[in-house]
């Protein structure tokens, strides 16, 4: 089996759904381009002689049954939705890669011992309705019917409307959680340029960095540009700027793997002749420590106030996302470890600063992470791109960890 061929095949043919014409993928959540590559990867699933199904919300499973025990489910996938004009290997290589992987152990190895099973998420970008982690959320029993049923899309396009639309509806109260999963890996783009950098094949993940974000409004008072000396301006502009450069300097100053972003910024009037009274901005903060990321942020926030009392300003901060660190599964870690070990690829133990699905799956089933590089870090962008070596290599680390789960 000639896994580079393989690999580069069902990358353009799963590219070709979704392919926008602005450039890149776009594939939204229950959208026909969506339903389609599903149904492709169905019937792919089916063509390397897998059983595949849908459960009720559009999570697809391709299974391999094992011949010893088959009650015993090594899992592994991705995410098949994409962000808007997004790359072509966020998310569908961390399935293609599950499928090839799966493909080679079968034609190589026979039936194995546990079942093998192959999973394309319904969703994990949030880039269609106000919400992320639909598909792996649904797969561990959290997501929530009542989040879900007013929602529409940037169209007005109800959620309830869509999914009936594509053949799928909410799964029943009375569902209950799959007890047969022993291990979940996912592999995935780094979508930074660490491994690049260090000039690494392959990233093992041992923790995905817990995240805080604010929305941060900053009052002042708007006045003339002209007649206002500056010794009476109240300019909230001039305060965010000290916010700002005080808090990515102290950020500097811990270091990895905390990291701070303020990514959105609006000052009102915005406008050239007027001292602008309000701002209104954003803060994300990350880190792999819980206790550090809490402590860090606090302490921002009393700096913020006290700079806003200062300056005679008042400040509204609203923290409306707080996630834990999540620590991967040091066994599969270990696993994963040992599989790429067999291939000769020299790798990185290293954590996730972004989110995945494997957050929302690891407190309830042991999981762990594989990352190939990403070209310049790029990602959600038409330029996201893997050389194809990294990308086999990661088919084969994959493939190894796989095989010891679930043959021996």
């Amino acid at each position: 089996m000639d896994i580079k061929t393989l690999l580069e095949k069902n990358i353009d043919l799963f590219t070709s759904i979704g392919n926008d014409p602005t450039g890149g993928m776009t594939r939204l959540l229950y959208s026909d381009s969506w339903l389609e590559a599903q149904n492709q990867l169905k019937a792919t699933l089916e063509e390397s002689g897998m059983t595949a199904q849908f459960d009720e919300v559009g999570n697809l499973f391709g299974r391999l049954e094992g011949s010893l025990y088959p009650d015993e489910t090594i899992l592994s996938g991705s995410h098949i939705d994409t962000v808007v004009n997004g790359g072509n290997l966020d998310g569908q290589y961390g399935i293609i890669a599950a499928y090839l992987a799966v493909h080679y152990l079968k034609e190589t190895y026979g039936q194995p011992l546990r079942s093998l099973e192959v999973i394309s998420m319904a969703e994990e970008e949030g880039s269609r309705f106000p919400m992320a982690f639909w598909g792996s959320k649904n797969f561990v029993n959290e997501a929530k019917k009542e989040d879900a049923i007013e929602m529409a899309d940037f169209k007005g396009i109800k959620f309830v409307d869509a999914m009936k639309a594509c053949g799928f509806d909410f799964k029943p109260e009375t569902a209950t959680k799959r007890t047969d999963i022993k291990a979940f890996l996912e592999i995935h783009i780094e979508q930074g340029n660490v491994l690049e950098n260090k000039k690494l094949q392959i990233g093992v993940v041992n923790n995905i960095a817990g995240q805080r974000r604010y929305t941060v409004t900053l009052k002042g008072e708007a006045n003339h540009a002209g007649t206002t000396p500056m010794g009476y301006r109240k300019d909230a502009v001039y305060a965010f700027s000290k916010i700002c450069s005080e808090a990515i300097g102290k950020a500097e100053e811990v270091g990895d793997p905390l990291v701070l972003t303020f990514g959105k910024v609006e000052p009102k009037p915005n406008t050239v002749n007027v001292v602008p009274g309000e701002v209104l901005f954003t803060i994300d903060c990350r880190h792999t420590d819980k206790e550090e990321l809490k402590t860090f942020t606090e302490s921002l926030e009393k700096r913020m106030q006290e700079i806003a009392e200062e300056m005679g300003m008042t400040i509204d901060i609203d923290l409306w996302m707080d996630e834990a660190p999540v620590p991967l599964d040091k066994s599969i870690v270990s696993v994963i470890e040992e599989a790429v070990k067999s291939e000769n690829i020299d790798y990185l133990i290293m954590h996730s600063g972004a989110g995945h699905d494997s957050q929302i799956i690891a407190p309830h089933y042991p999981t762990a992470m594989i990352f190939v590089p990403s070209i310049k870090g790029i990602s959600h962008n038409p330029a996201e791109e893997t050389k194809i070596d990294d990308l086999v290599a990661g088919v084969k680390t994959l493939a190894g960890a796989l095989y010891q789960l679930a043959y021996k």
